[in-house]
């Protein structure tokens, strides 16, 4: 694949451009802020950017869904379900992080520059890497007790960085969890897990999934999915 050219479409702003011999279609896809589109083989660019234009509802959906992550520096007070984060500058070269008492430390050079990009990407990368090892460690043990308390029997259980979805269950029963889910409290990470597991039961989201659900969050379910739509993905 070529390296992504910039452009700038009138009404939606940068577009971050490529073309992929690989791909069938022309795409687009937004990710913390940003729009990547992707040229097919034999594609061309005027007629990428047609496409663009014909999805600018869309794409603005997709950026209120997926907005630009704020800048992170010394300033920034982030806190996940089990971790507090501290950023500080010192005399060294090098980046270091390290997870420890609850807290996440990223010691940072003096002369750091944090409103360039690669080091945002560094940084927004050490705190993906903590709340991986936070839902490694903890969710596929909840899940277990959820599971058995409520009765309910899934196949394994899979962490990944989806930004779309705080978790999906498959048709073999397989529960994919967001690492996300590290930002929220416990009681949503709960309804989400809980969430997950009726769809063991029941794939859609007809009126026996939802009869499941409530039964399984005590009658709290609409109120605790309002709740979790207030909360944004990593």
């Amino acid at each position: 694949m070529q390296p992504y050219k910039k452009i700038t479409i009138s009404g939606i702003g940068e577009i971050f451009l490529r073309r992929n011999p690989n791909a069938r279609h022309y795409s687009l896809r937004v990710d913390s802020g940003k729009v990547f589109a992707t040229i097919p083989r034999g594609g061309k660019e005027d007629e990428m950017i047609d496409f663009i234009n014909s999805k600018h509802n869309r794409i603005r959906q997709m950026l209120q869904k997926s907005p630009e992550r704020p800048m992170l520096n010394e300033n920034t007070d982030f806190k996940a379900t089990t971790f507090s984060m501290k950023i500080c500058r010192i005399n060294q070269p090098n980046i270091y992080a390290a997870l420890k008492n609850d807290v996440l430390t990223i010691l940072c050079p003096e002369t750091i520059d944090f409103s360039a990009t690669h080091i945002q990407e560094k940084l927004w990368k050490i705190i993906e890497g903590a709340l991986r090892h936070e839902a490694k460690r903890l969710l596929p043990i909840r899940l277990k007790e959820l599971a058995d308390k409520h009765n309910f029997k899934y196949s394994a259980v899979k962490i990944n960085n989806s930004r779309t979805h705080w978790g999906s269950c498959t048709a073999k029963c397989n529960i994919n969890l967001s690492l996300s889910l590290m930002l929220l409290p416990q009681h949503l990470i709960d309804y989400v897990l809980i969430h997950e597991l009726c769809h063991t039961v029941e794939m859609n989201h007809g009126n026996h999934f939802h009869a499941i659900l409530d039964k399984a969050t005590d009658g709290k379910a609409e109120v605790l999915r309002k709740e979790l739509k207030t909360h944004k993905m990593l």
